[in-house]
């Protein structure tokens, strides 16, 4: 009897396929069209962070890490790496070129981080850290930012990379997308934009296409025939998930409004109800739904301003609130300025507040607070700029009562503060060194010639509200200079258009450059007449406003001594300019009185607490449910999601992959033994590893006892699709094959028609009669993944027990040869046997 020769055991796919020369099948083009195609998605992703960064230098240094990641990728694969290798590679890429563009000249050869290139990138991402958290979006593309954002998108590549080809699931690479898109969509005001959606769905269109168009080899993406049908399904695929993105933001909470790619903030916290300072000023501003909504009644006689937080740290990068935490006081009893007002007359108002939905950790009121009545929770204030903060709690649904107290101004005596200030802290002085010429130049050329700070603040206002300049919300973000910094300013001041937090940052500015203490305040412009009375105890009935989101403002505070902070108005079109601030006023004001003395108080100053050498807090932190999360943890919050998800689903996510490449065989062939290793990982996953000489009958036989249920009952289907499998892999490994026969190597008469049926039947029966724990662990964590993952993982250690191993025989077998006993070389033992071998043997 002849014995077929075996066939070779596997799953089928460690053939390499032949061309008709013999030779091995030629990779093609698939590999470089895969590359193509995510780079367009993602650097059309990358589209869409223009307006979170200012400009667009940026986007070089991000094209140039997808483009080299993606062509490393393609270049492996071409090779025809393992899969496993072509990631490891994408990464080594990164690494790569991460280095090349950042830490070059800490590095070794270029491209080779050193111990200085990490410490260098801990610096990086500090920075990166303090700007973000520090500035509004547009923030300024230092090489921190550029850097992170390099290092997220290249990362992107590798994602949408491993779940387009060696997962085998390329209509998932698509939540590596609309991660790229979330960031933006949550930041800026204009979404997405359309060309940086329009771009990425092209992009992702092209991966859907190369999927279909190329019938790639499972192991290698050779090019083979292409399926019938694929630009139909690829162009069905696109557009349902087209569909689908423009449809969903109808349905989702969290779409304000429009579509998604334009028109919409991504916001899945609900409405922003709260003033976040310096950050969410300018989306508060333009959100058009009146959110935050806050009414107070006031005996006051002119227009009143609320403010909630005081903003004096300026370092050039950026404003920011420094809140002292180490010199705040409780708030009980009476709160005391810290300096001394020496106007002649001073005017007390009462305001009744209830801030209804506004949410903030900042307290609104009116300057100067003496006195609040009514506030429930903790609540403690800052004696170097009277904010009042919550340390347990918000002003959502708070009801209280503000006295304050301010100084009766006018031009004349304003004038009369001639001097220079005293007793206030470097804080509201401190002028960075890397103040842009425009500031200087035009500070300079607009205050440089008056005479008293009085006159310079009033022609630095007089500057920005003239007709040179424009109120615009929309012109900071399409010009990439929204924000607070030193860089916006210049940009600002060259454009001449933009909204309170521009007007107020340029007036601060060119105050302190002139010599003026400035700092700025941020909280609600005076609102509207509701047409209500409100019933306040010692007033009577007083008129109620209201103020909300749209109200929210900003503007600066100039410091005067003997008379304390006063409010100037430098936003056209905005708020109300103070009597004494007026052009009729100033006309009034004698041109120069000499010095302040009269406005020096006799004894001496009031000291004022320091500030607190406590860090910086981030902008808007607190217990507020208001305002909008600031850019970096929002990255890094959306990154540590999608990694956590991704890597809870990877082992499922490589089960699918496999199952689904053995299940769709790219030759007929090999679906016999793919299926039958099918077979093997299912009883694997279910608790009935194979025994290592056990044959396919044998382990079948065990495979329908312990985990089918009876033969004939609900699981009949289960049982002929093991018993088909089985008997079409002992035809496969051992019978000979017969051209008659189909393709697939099955039996004719077979119930099951095909591999992927067969699985699909004998998988549901494992599921119901498996226990709920063992259904999890086989869809999540299925053993027949962790023990490759295992295997893999323990490759370097084989490696090295083996070397050491060959070591040792190798000693071992020197100091047999070289100890005591052994026969000098040259030298052989007497007898025939020596003779036998040099000669080659005798014959018997």
């Amino acid at each position: 009897m002849t014995v077929a020769p075996a066939r070779p055991q596997g799953t089928g796919q460690e053939n390499p396929h032949r061309d008709g020369r013999g030779g091995r099948r030629r990779v093609g083009a698939y590999p470089w069209a895969m590359a193509a195609s995510v780079t367009v998605a993602v650097s059309g992703a990358a589209l869409s962070l223009n307006g979170v960064l200012r400009g667009w230098n940026w986007y070089w240094a991000v094209l140039t890490t997808v483009a080299a990641v993606s062509l490393t990728l393609a270049v492996l694969r071409s090779l025809r790496a393992q899969p496993l290798l072509v990631t490891a590679g994408g990464f080594l890429a990164l690494g790569a070129v991460l280095t090349l563009t950042f830490f070059r000249s800490s590095s070794i050869l270029w491209i080779i981080p050193s111990g200085a290139s990490f410490r260098d990138l801990d610096r990086l991402i500090r920075r990166a850290s303090e700007t973000v958290l520090a500035e509004t979006a547009p923030v300024a593309p230092n090489v921190g930012i550029v850097m992170v954002i390099c290092a997220v998108l290249g990362l992107a590549v590798i994602l949408v990379d491993a779940l387009a080809v060696p997962l085998g699931m390329p209509a998932a690479s698509g939540m590596g997308l609309l991660a790229l898109l979330v960031v933006p969509a949550m930041i800026k005001p204009q979404s997405v934009g359309p060309w940086s959606f329009a771009v990425t769905v092209a992009g992702y269109l092209m991966i859907l296409a190369c999927s279909q168009w190329f019938s790639p080899d499972g192991r290698m993406q050779a090019n083979s025939a292409r399926s019938p049908g694929v630009l139909r399904r690829a162009a069905l695929t696109g557009a349902v998930a087209l569909a689908a993105t423009l449809v969903l933001p109808l349905a989702i909470p969290g779409f304000d409004r429009g579509t998604f790619p334009q028109g919409s903030r991504l916001n899945p916290w609900g409405g922003s109800t709260g003033l976040n300072p310096m950050i969410t000023l300018g989306n508060s501003l333009r959100t058009p739904d009146g959110s935050g909504r806050i009414t107070y009644a006031t005996s006051s006689s002119s227009p009143l301003y609320l403010r909630s937080v005081t903003v004096d740290n300026f370092d050039g990068d950026s404003w920011g609130p420094d809140d002292r935490a180490g010199s705040r006081l409780p708030l009980a009893g009476r709160i005391d300025p810290g300096y001394a007002v020496l106007a002649d007359e001073q005017v007390r108002q009462v305001t009744a507040i209830d801030t209804g939905s506004f949410s903030s950790p900042y307290l609104p009121a009116p300057y100067a607070p003496e006195t609040i009545r009514g506030l429930s929770g903790q609540w403690t204030w800052d004696p170097a700029t009277l904010s009042i903060k919550g340390t347990d709690t918000t002003t959502r649904r708070q009801e209280y009562v503000v006295t304050s107290a301010v100084p009766k101004l006018s031009a004349a005596l304003l004038a009369q503060s001639s001097g220079s200030a005293r007793g206030i802290p470097g804080d509201f002085t401190r002028v960075p060194g890397n103040v842009p010429d425009i500031v200087k130049t035009t500070a300079r050329t607009v205050a440089g010639s008056a005479a008293t700070p009085y006159a310079k603040a009033i022609a630095i206002q007089k500057y920005l509200r003239s007709a040179e300049f424009t109120y615009s919300l929309q012109s900071p973000v399409q010009g990439g200079y929204d924000g607070n910094g030193l860089s916006v300013l210049a940009d600002f001041l060259q454009q001449k258009s933009g909204y309170c937090i521009h007007y107020a940052s340029a007036m601060a500015v060119m105050a302190r450059l002139e010599g003026i203490p400035s700092r700025i305040a941020v909280g609600y412009a005076p609102g509207r007449l509701t047409g209500a009375t409100v019933s306040v105890a010692g007033q009577g009935n007083l008129p109620e406003y209201e103020a909300d989101a749209r109200d929210a403002h900003a503007w600066p505070e100039l410091y005067f001594q003997g008379l304390g902070w006063v409010p100037f108005e430098p936003t056209p079109s905005r708020g109300v300019v103070p009597d004494y601030a007026t052009e009729a006023a100033v006309s009034s004001a004698p041109d120069a009185l000499g010095n302040n003395d009269g406005l020096v108080p006799d004894a001496a100053p009031v000291p004022t607490p320091a500030p607190s050498a406590a860090p910086l807090p981030a902008p808007g932190a607190g217990n507020g449910a208001g305002g909008e999360a600031p850019l970096l943890p929002l990255l890094l919050g959306t990154a540590a999601v999608l990694g956590a998800v991704l890597l809870a689903a990877a082992p499922r996510l490589v089960r699918t992959g496999i199952r689904a490449r053995r299940l769709r065989p790219k030759h007929p062939g090999d679906a016999v033994p793919l299926a039958w290793s099918e077979l093997l990982d299912l009883g694997m996953d279910y608790g009935l590893p194979p025994a290592a000489s056990e044959s396919p009958r044998a382990y079948a036989a065990r495979f329908r006892q312990a985990l089918l249920g009876e033969a004939g009952g609900m699981d009949e289907q289960g049982h002929q699709a093991v018993a088909t499998l089985t008997a079409g892999y002992e035809r496969y490994r051992y019978g000979r094959p017969d051209p008659a026969e189909s393709p697939s190597g099955f039996l004719p008469t077979a119930d099951v028609p095909d591999p992927g049926t067969g699985v699909a039947a004998l998988e549901t029966a494992l599921r119901e009669n498996a226990t709920l724990p063992r259904r999890l662990r086989a869809a999540w964590l299925p053993p027949s993944v962790t023990h490759r993952l295992g295997r893999l993982a323990g490759v370097p250690f084989r490696a090295a027990g083996s070397a050491a191993r060959k070591l040792a025989t190798a000693a071992a077998h020197l100091r047999r040869h070289d100890g005591p006993g052994t026969p000098a070389r040259g030298t052989s033992r007497p007898g025939p046997s020596a003779a036998g071998r040099r000669s080659g043997g005798t014959r018997n």
